[in-house]
């Protein structure tokens, strides 16, 4: 059968006075090379997608990261100038996209930006500059012109024994390139949480009672998903879903 296909929501971005919908390379080439998965990008409006049409073409769903914020008003928040940039057609389409496709049991892969906006369709809250607060470290993206040296893998996070992750990782401790300056607070109810940074801050979750993968994290495993072991296995195990999935589907 000829390769599965899933959706990666596209972010909004201004070039050149134009407005682009738009997605990462990094993502899209992990999906193709390492889950060995096609890609459609969905365009991002405030309103207008048919999001049970945009499910039943693909077979999977990626949340990707973003350089922008979910809005806090979308979690009982009010919003701060210091919080932005906001994206209001990025969560006016991804929030709703992941939760009909756990509606529907399609395999979902959300990161960085995309565990946040899991987090908050379901319920949960968010944290802002979290390198602030008291015995949390500074998770933020150094500032490199070397983007390899920016996203290198060099903090450590501990997988629950037993988790949804922990199939695909192992237990215990495991080193990531998690970068990001928000994170979770509340954790929505629907949500385990599967793996913890050492400052206890919430880097992998998984959706409690999913029909299929479900799962979130907070680092970046798409940047080095075709020489990294573990970015390399989450992959893989997406891939895999998206087959079943698909076949299941046929």
């Amino acid at each position: 059968m000829p390769k599965p296909i899933i959706a990666i929501p596209a972010d909004i971005r201004e070039f050149d006075g134009t407005t682009w919908h738009a997605a990462q390379s990094q993502y899209v080439r992990a999906a193709l090379n390492v889950a060995d998965v096609m890609s459609f990008i969905i365009p991002a409006f405030e309103e207008g997608n048919d999001t049970d049409a945009i499910l039943d073409r693909i077979d999977g769903l990626l949340v990707s990261g973003s350089a922008t914020n979910v809005h806090p008003s979308l979690y009982g928040a009010e919003a701060r100038d210091s919080d932005g940039p906001f994206d209001p057609a990025r969560d006016a389409t991804a929030l709703p996209l992941i939760r009909r496709a756990l509606e529907r049991g399609i395999p979902l892969l959300a990161i960085c930006r995309g565990i946040q906006e899991l987090n908050v369709a379901l319920g949960g809250t968010l944290a802002t500059e979290i390198q602030e607060q008291e015995g949390v470290w500074d998770h933020r993206k150094p500032q490199h012109p070397d983007r390899d040296v920016m996203y290198s893998i060099r903090q450590d996070v501990i997988v629950a024994e037993g988790s949804c992750i922990a199939r695909y990782l192992g237990p215990g401790s495991v080193q990531v390139n998690s970068l990001h300056r928000q994170a979770i607070s509340k954790t929505a109810p629907g949500l385990q949480v599967e793996a913890l940074a050492e400052d206890g801050t919430i880097e992998a979750v998984s959706v409690i009672g999913a029909k299929g993968f479900a799962i979130g994290v907070q680092w970046h495993p798409e940047y080095w998903a075709e020489t990294d072991a573990p970015s390399r296995a989450l992959f893989e195990a997406f891939g895999d879903a998206v087959r079943t999935y698909a076949q299941t589907k046929a």
